[in-house]
């Protein structure tokens, strides 16, 4: 069950001016659900992506990277298979989905994005994709079906919506991802994507939704694995306000941001049997850089998460991931905190702390992990949650 996380509330997703979403049911693992998508765009939309740095990326990723040096008219988005690890073979049936929904739309096959997610290591059915495409394309889908259909282990879709006043007009920024495992995106089974209807200039792009992967989707993790899959789009069709001049693409920024960090958050509270969302931010440390590694090793850690999940403040886990993080500290200036607890000070037990005061934080559906390293002014935010049962069970079964 997500922690805090409910369904978009009908109306809450505004739709995108220059963006077309259509879904089909193209049985491409299980019968019956929605597991495509074709995301169109406008001529002269602005597109820009970033992806995994997993050497064995999939399929679709590796074409992606080259198409997004063109023009980009649609996008294709499957669910069951993930195209990865499927050699030269993966390579031309990604590339046969591309050029039948180009020969549909009247476009180039170097200007379709393919997206694959799912089992790695299975031949992609791709006569059930295309036969499935034109399903697709004749639907008039809204941006809740299309978080609906990029789905795998999600129990929850994840979609959310805002507007900005800009010098020109308002502007509408929605997106929507997948992800509950395999999650530990290094980019820039996670997949999301933001569409936009301002006008952005291309070169403005790419940097805009790097700054906003940084902040989001590069600072969240359920179990450490980086996928092969792991992609992050930004689409301006330019179907609304202008954004160039430097207050305006701040703003934008702003609200790109904010939408990837609630979609990144969403990844964490639905990860794959997660009871607690848990932040874990390190403060005053040298530079960020190593205050993520120290956030990222408590918040990979299975000891500490599963001490999560069990409410069970074993702090001294906590204490042994910030120390083999790799950071050369002065372990007698760290302190700790679980929620406004202080557990430790000055690397070790905080003496008037109180056990009782940390089963009671951690009994809470969220709460926070607050690493104090006293040397700079630096900090990082990671958020995470627990390892629970479920999480061996989803993926011991995963398959079947």
């Amino acid at each position: 069950m997500a922690v805090n996380l409910a369904p978009p509330e009908p109306g809450a997703l505004h739709p995108v001016a220059g963006v077309d979403l259509g879904v089909a049911m193209a049985g491409i693992k299980k019968p019956n659900r929605r597991d495509l998508l074709v995301m169109r765009l406008a001529p002269g939309s602005a597109v820009a992506g970033v992806f995994t740095r997993n050497r064995f990326c999939a399929a679709p990723v590796a074409i992606c990277r080259k198409n997004l040096r063109n023009k980009v008219r649609a996008l294709v988005v499957n669910t069951g298979n993930a195209n990865a690890g499927t050699g030269v073979d993966g390579m031309k049936r990604a590339l046969q989905v591309c050029a039948e929904l180009a020969r549909h739309l009247g476009c180039k096959p170097g200007e379709v994005l393919p997206f694959s997610t799912g089992v790695i290591m299975e031949p992609l059915p791709v006569e059930r994709i295309v036969a499935g495409l034109p399903q697709a394309l004749e639907a008039n889908s809204d941006w809740l079906s299309a978080a609906e259909a990029i789905m795998t282990t999600d129990t929850v879709p994840k979609a959310f919506s805002t507007k900005i006043g800009l010098s020109t007009g308002e502007a509408t920024v929605t997106g929507i991802a997948k992800g509950a495992g395999m999650i530990k995106p290094d980019m820039a089974t996670m997949l999301g994507f933001v569409a936009t209807d301002a006008a952005v200039a291309r070169k403005d792009l790419h940097p805009m939704l790097a700054r906003a992967a940084e902040r989001s989707f590069n600072c969240i993790t359920v179990d450490g694995d980086t996928s092969t899959n792991d992609s992050f789009i930004l689409a301006a069709t330019g179907a609304g306000p202008s954004a160039r001049g430097k207050k305006d693409l701040a703003l934008l920024e702003q609200a790109v941001t904010e939408v990837s960090q609630k979609l990144a958050q969403a990844i964490i509270r639905d990860g794959e049997g997660a009871t607690k969302f848990v932040t874990v931010r390190v403060e005053r440390g040298r530079d960020i850089a190593e205050c993520r590694r120290v956030a990222y090793a408590i918040a990979h850690s299975p000891l500490v998460k599963t001490a999560f999940f069990a409410s069970d403040p074993n702090l001294g886990r906590i204490l042994a991931a910030i120390g083999y993080a790799g950071v050369a500290l002065d372990t007698a200036k760290v302190d700790l905190h679980i929620d406004e607890v202080l557990v430790a000070k000055g690397g070790g037990r905080n003496p008037g702390y109180r056990e009782e005061q940390a089963v009671a934080a951690m009994k809470k559906p969220e709460f926070t992990v607050r690493a104090v390293l006293n040397r700079g002014r630096a900090e990082a935010t990671v958020w995470t949650c627990d390892f629970s049962f479920d999480y061996v069970k989803i993926n011991a079964e995963y398959r079947t």
